[in-house]
């Protein structure tokens, strides 16, 4: 399962959501960030196992004050992580 979360971009943000994730042992398998628009924000696509927890970590997510949205991604697959060969 994908999670896109758009987040405020500045230091400590992602130690933040990881942080999250590991207080509650939710394995992150994929982690895959960019810079929106004029940097002041990011996009974090999440690749974790579709388990009936994930959705109150979502709700936990939604709780943490740099995260502007998160949602599910069904019609993304784990190739968007694949690295490509050179």
């Amino acid at each position: 399962m994908i999670l896109e979360l758009r987040v405020r971009n500045h230091p400590g943000v992602m130690s933040h959501i990881t942080g999250l994730f590991a207080r509650r042992a939710f394995n992150l398998d994929s982690i895959l960030c960019t810079p929106v628009g004029d940097g002041t924000e990011s996009r974090l696509l999440l690749q974790v196992a579709d388990t009936p927890r994930l959705a109150q970590v979502e709700r936990q997510l939604e709780k943490l004050h740099d995260v502007l949205a998160v949602r599910l991604r069904p019609d993304l697959t784990a190739r968007i992580f694949a690295v490509a060969d050179a």
